[in-house]
């Protein structure tokens, strides 16, 4: 009798200012849906989602943090032991990305040397269609810099079109090395939940069933 692969854990906290849209990102990823009205987060959310990056399943067990400044000092209980961090800005908040400069000095300082952080910039949806550009208030190369100043991933997203959602999940789950996938309950899991993000189905805004629901 043959197992499936044990699932790797990986435990994830999304952090960012209030209403960048980290909670739309989460609901995006795990339940392929937007609330185009979706209250605030108070604490925390915690979200699970399993997904297969070619040969391996992730488990990630997602913590969805408050963005309100007095949820702030909550963070460090969320991120603490993290193998893998996702700080949010609003792509057309200038002062989204400030904070987000102070999440990942944060991260750096205090958080598992070893953890994977990925910078996402979302609602591209808002300048996709945007000819003139002015609705955009943090360029590209504003991101891609800070991301290389500070060895992050970088990816720009919609929530709302689900652009590049999957994308960053495959980028954080490629980075987070095999060694932790060592948890004896995941060699009895069976392949019910899985999602493959490599078919063709990742791409998708919308998905059927049996397809991915990411």
């Amino acid at each position: 009798m043959s197992f499936p692969n044990p699932a790797t854990s990986v435990k994830l906290v999304l952090l960012g200012e209030a209403a960048v849209g980290k909670s739309s990102l989460v609901l995006r990823f795990v339940s392929n849906d937007f609330q185009e009205n979706k209250e605030p987060t108070i604490g925390a959310a915690f979200l699970t989602q399993k997904c297969t990056i070619g040969e391996r399943t992730i488990k990630y067990e997602i913590w969805d943090t408050a963005g309100q400044e007095r949820f702030a000092l909550l963070a460090p209980m969320y991120y603490r032991n993290a193998q893998a961090a996702l700080v949010v800005y609003d792509i057309t908040k200038p002062a989204s990305f400030i904070k987000a400069r102070h999440w990942v000095k944060e991260l750096h300082e205090q958080a598992s040397k070893d953890i994977t952080i990925a910078l996402v910039g979302n609602k591209f949806d808002l300048v996709e269609d945007d000819e003139e550009d002015s609705l955009r208030k943090v360029s590209v190369e504003e991101g891609q810099n800070l991301a290389e100043e500070e060895g992050l991933l970088f990816f720009e997203t919609s929530a709302k079109t689900s652009y590049n959602v999957n994308e960053v999940f495959i980028g954080i789950g490629s980075k987070i090395p095999d060694s932790s996938a060592n948890q004896p309950e995941a060699i009895r899991e069976n392949n019910q939940g899985r999602i493959d993000l490599t078919s063709n189905n990742a791409s998708g805004g919308s998905s059927g069933s049996g397809d991915c629901a990411c």
